[in-house]
């Protein structure tokens, strides 16, 4: 997993690296790997030589990065102006090298650019855009260059006018978003939270970590954890030659009604994708299930279910008094538990909280924005990060709080973001899916933070995969996983 810094945490970092290296040493280091990627981004656009760069600087360290970076650019040739938005604050440094290269100063951006630095604000900046940068970030997507093309734009650091520890972004009167929207995003020495959750997230496009020593000097914890490819793999669970289907782990699903069929369909397929080796159904939706998935064991109540190594409750099961009993009944279960959809508006009115904090066994809760308003009483808010986590130790369950950029949050404060998330994945049953596959991974031995990024993590591929057919549909994700969790071996 990739750790993700609060700007507390890189600036005691920074400061500590600092104390060891020539003044200077550091920013050279950024800048240095700011103007490499940048040099890259104009070898697709006919190459350094004779590009058009403009600078948009800020004052403080930020700026001199993108100054620096500059001077870099106009060594190879490269026409490089310079916007400043507080000239007499700009890093006096680092604009004396910038003339020293050949660069310019600029009262406002030039008819042609290529490329776009950034430079405005960096990890300091709070509170969204003042009015003159507002506009100038507005007005990157009408730049173009030689080629005719729109000029990239190339956040340092972090895009400007972001919530660097939230990933919030103000937004103005007419509805747009206060901030530089990227094309690519430079960041140095580690992720920050704006980088990977929030609205702030699709604003930094393509994100590049450039290495200038802080590593050793971030101490304590992450603020949160980005899921890796590689760490699914390594969960996954293996088959073997003594693996028989009771070993694999058996998932009981009280999902679905007679009115709501399809959310039984949906959370079993979800759950026969996983690494389980026996779905066992329990509901009111049990000859649709079993036309659809005949490998399945189904009858009408979790009480007649049989033995299972985890459940899964709650997606489109209903809210009257036999879906109360099933619930009591899972919740009884000394088994891992997902909660789900109808599960989750059963426990507003607060009835079943001694039953959910009792519980021995793992909880596992999967609330969309609306869900969690109605569990919290308020909106998550500007920092999903710090909701998922609040009402992680609310409940005594490990939170999976659905979304672009989904969280999940553990009752000991542990937080993690799923990369893969998708918007076509907002459509109604997905949901189930993911529940289902939820429950598959718990059943099968992984522990609940794990197998909430997990499932998060491969249903976001599967979005992707179904989407490459056309429109998607929530069985089309069920369809997808079977080719996105092949790649796991």
């Amino acid at each position: 997993m990739r750790p993700v810094w609060r700007v507390a945490d890189v600036r005691a970092a920074e400061a500590g690296l600092m104390a060891t290296l020539p003044p200077g040493t550091l920013m050279q280091r950024a800048a240095a790997g700011l103007a490499r990627r940048c040099a890259l981004l104009l070898s697709d656009r006919g190459g350094v030589y004779g590009a058009r760069v403009l600078l948009l600087v800020g004052s403080g360290d930020n700026g001199g990065d993108t100054l620096y970076a500059g001077a870099h650019l106009a060594r190879r040739g490269a026409t490089v102006s310079a916007l400043l938005l507080t000239p007499g604050r700009a890093h006096a440094e680092g604009l004396a090298a910038l003339r020293a290269a050949g660069g310019r100063l600029v009262d406002r951006p030039p008819a042609l650019v290529d490329l776009v630095l950034d430079g405005i604000v960096g990890i300091g900046g709070k509170g969204g855009l003042r009015e003159t940068a507002d506009q100038l970030a507005a007005s990157l997507a009408e730049r173009s260059g030689r080629d005719g093309t729109r000029a990239t734009v190339v956040a340092v650091d972090v895009p400007s006018g972001v919530a660097v520890d939230t990933g919030h972004v103000p937004v103005t009167a007419a509805g747009r978003l206060c901030a530089v929207r990227a094309d690519v995003t430079v960041t140095f020495g580690a992720l920050k939270p704006a980088l990977v959750v929030g609205p702030a997230a699709t604003l930094a496009g393509h994100v590049e970590l450039v290495d200038i020593g802080l590593g050793p000097w971030l101490r304590g914890s992450p603020a949160l954890r980005v899921t890796e490819w590689s760490d699914v793999v390594g969960w996954w669970p293996r088959l073997g030659p003594s693996s028989e289907k009771y070993r694999r782990g058996v998932v009981g699903l009280a999902t679905g009604s007679a009115v709501y069929p399809g959310a039984a369909v949906l959370s079993v397929g979800g759950a026969l994708a996983g690494p389980t080796g026996m779905v066992r159904y329990a509901g009111g939706a049990r000859e649709e299930v079993l036309h659809q998935h005949p490998s399945v064991i189904a009858t009408g109540r979790v009480a007649d279910a049989g033995r299972v190594q985890a459940w899964v409750c709650g997606s489109g099961l209903g809210t009257g008094d036999e879906s109360t009993a099933e619930l009591r009944a899972v919740l009884a279960a000394p088994v891992p538990v997902v909660l789900d959809a109808d599960a989750l508006t059963l426990l507003v009115d607060g009835k079943m909280a001694d039953r959910l904090r009792d519980r021995d066994a793992p909880t596992v809760v999967t609330p969309h924005d609306r869900e969690y308003a109605r569990l919290c009483g308020e909106t998550p808010g500007t920092d999903r990060v710090g909701a998922a986590l609040r009402l992680a130790a609310w409940m005594n369950a490990v939170v999976l709080l659905k979304g672009d950029r989904t969280i999940i949050g553990t009752p000991d404060g542990r937080a993690y973001v799923n990369p893969t998330g998708t918007p076509v994945l907002a459509t109604g049953g997905t949901g189930d899916v993911l529940a289902g596959l939820l429950g598959s991974l718990l059943a099968a031995g992984l522990a609940p933070e794990r197998a909430a990024a997990a499932a998060a993590y491969l249903h976001g591929l599967a979005g992707r995969e179904a989407a490459r057919g056309g429109p998607v549909t929530a069985p089309d994700v069920a369809a997808a996983l079977r080719p996105v969790l092949a790649r796991l071996a």
